[in-house]
């Protein structure tokens, strides 16, 4: 198929059954969208690209001009690919201990990498920003994710109708990790829309300091402008072990090897499948899984050294 841009590839991800993570709960159905299969390999690219092609239309970015903003990873890897298709420069700050391999493929599209303290999480990136902005305000395009309506724009117009055209319209609750919450938020909004009656989850982590690179503890955080906790159903605090566990059981159960954020959207997903079941109630549970464990790679984890 000839594509005048890489930006047509970006959406319309697979949705897959979990036939056998399902298999303890009788009368629901598990389905989860595989957002790696996006260019950038991530669910990021939707809102990054709907954030740029806003502003590109609204001739606030264009060549010569830097975008920068804070970034987990993940929506980094999206600006990055996104400059290097259209023509702009990007900026990225984020801590340091961020995963290797979302440094390295950041870097490889060209993008400045800023560090911020490994300590302050994406808080401290996203302080450090706003920081640099302030000093520089006619250096930067800065669309910041957490505050831009673009961001759950993104999956209210675009991953809310793929489900419901996935599902047949059968979907009855949608479960979605929060970070920026542009996808639980947007996603949700979408959906409901489109039948007020389904249920919107919110997973965060359970633990303030936890190791779900990408989500949010809402509660000890700087909340995202764009968060509306009023408009969910429920939120699920998932414990960093049981979103480990579940990407693994992934791989081994489904095939699909995802990340942690992922493993954590599923375990959130199974509680309202397990309550729907104990309910004796049918379901159509679907959530989202954001990338691959490729993502969260560090060699000395994954290699072991010879011993001569």
């Amino acid at each position: 198929m000839m594509m005048n841009s890489l930006t047509c590839r970006v959406g319309d991800t697979p949705l897959v059954r979990l036939r056998r993570l399902e298999a303890d709960c009788p009368g629901v159905e598990l389905h989860a969208k595989l957002e790696y299969f996006n260019p950038g390999g991530s669910v990021k690219d939707r809102a990054a690209y709907q954030m740029v092609k806003e502003a590109m239309a609204a001739g606030r970015l264009g060549p010569g001009t830097t975008l920068i903003d804070s970034t987990s990873g993940n929506t980094g890897v999206a600006y990055s690919w996104l400059g290097a298709a259209l023509g702009f420069k990007v900026a990225l700050v984020m801590p340091s201990n961020v995963s290797a391999a979302r440094k390295q493929i950041a870097r490889a599209y060209g993008a400045e990498i800023i560090y911020s303290d490994p300590l302050e999480g994406s808080d401290g990136a996203l302080r450090q920003v706003r920081e640099l902005v302030a000093a520089n305000p006619d250096r930067y395009f800065y669309p910041d994710q957490y505050t831009n309506d673009a961001n759950p724009r993104a999956h209210e117009l675009g991953t809310a109708q793929e489900i419901w055209a996935q599902t047949q319209g059968r979907v009855t609750d949608f479960v979605a990790g929060m970070g920026t919450s542009g996808t639980i938020m947007g996603g949700g909004r979408g959906l409901k829309a489109l039948n007020p009656a389904i249920r919107t989850h919110g997973v965060e982590p359970a633990e303030p300091f936890h190791g779900l690179e990408g989500l949010k503890h809402m509660e000890s955080s700087i909340q995202p402008g764009i968060y509306h906790p009023e408009e969910l159903d429920a939120r699920l605090p998932i414990a960093t072990d049981l979103g480990w566990e579940l990407s693994e059981r992934c791989y081994a159960e489904e095939g699909l090897r995802i990340g942690h954020s992922g493993g954590a959207a599923l375990a959130g997903a199974l509680v309202v499948a397990r309550e729907r079941a104990a309910r004796g109630a049918r379901g159509v549970v679907v959530t989202v899984l954001p990338d691959r464990a490729d993502r969260y790679f560090e060699p000395s984890r994954f290699e072991e050294p010879f011993a001569w």
